[in-house]
């Protein structure tokens, strides 16, 4: 368990881990703290928006719906990998979920994922209160795709958090993972964003993986010379020692 970090102190932790931000309007006192607690946080859960567009799914995430008050998360990735921050404190992102994955969030002592949630929106535990939430730009439709910047940007967010409550990547969790009722985020695996971070957390904040270099392909060898050239050459070899007598 841990205090939720401070907004300053959540900032300084995504610029060290090399994410690049934008801090949307009054997001350090944007909540929902007067509707229920906010910590002691076990962890982090990444979502996706079913949203179109990096504008329109900041509006989204900030403002929320009408039966659905925003803000929706914490922060916003978009496709390009920048983090928008809409708001700290309480947010309506992770809703009801499974007492048993709490558990094993807490104790980071599951296998390669904690155990299939049963319980959802309408009878788990409160993840608002125990959670950080990120909301990441794509339609969840397991088609569209998660550009490199993006997918980096939410391994290191991940990473940040991690680092700055000496959490393992098991506190890392889908939202698929948390409730019954969801299926975010799609398109690649939780199982398979742990072990980025976990991989990460082994570096310093500022590390950065080496891109592999580009095949190099070796000079042809040169080709023998044909029988005229061979002739050829010879002729100039006859004809150089007959001008010496």
């Amino acid at each position: 368990m841990a205090t939720p970090l401070s907004a300053s102190a959540v900032l300084a932790a995504l610029r060290a881990e090399g994410v690049r931000v934008v801090e949307v309007g009054n997001w350090r006192t944007h909540n929902r703290n007067s509707k229920g607690s906010w910590g002691p946080l076990n962890g982090s859960i990444v979502h996706h928006t079913v949203t179109k567009g990096t504008d329109s799914s900041v509006r989204i995430v900030r403002d929320g719906y009408a039966d659905l008050p925003g803000p929706l998360c914490h922060g916003m990735i978009a496709k390009d990998g920048v983090v928008h921050l809409v708001g700290w404190g309480r947010t309506n992102h992770a809703g009801g979920g499974d007492p048993a994955v709490l558990a094993r969030v807490i104790a980071e002592d599951y296998g390669d994922r904690p155990p299939k949630p049963t319980k959802g929106n309408s009878n788990g535990t409160d993840g608002n209160a125990r959670f950080y939430g990120w909301e990441c730009e794509n339609l969840g439709d397991g088609k569209d795709p998660w550009p490199k910047a993006q997918y980096d940007a939410i391994v290191r967010v991940q990473a940040a958090l991690c680092r700055a409550h000496k959490w393992t990547a098991k506190s890392v969790i889908g939202h698929l993972e948390w409730s019954a009722d969801k299926v975010d985020p799609r398109g690649f695996t939780m199982v398979t964003l742990r072990a980025d971070v976990a991989e990460r957390l082994k570096h310093p904040a500022s590390w950065s993986p080496t891109p592999p270099k580009p095949p190099t392909t070796p000079a042809p060898a040169p080709k023998p010379p044909t029988v005229e050239q061979q002739i050829a050459a010879l002729d100039k070899r006859v004809t150089a020692l007959e001008k010496r007598t």
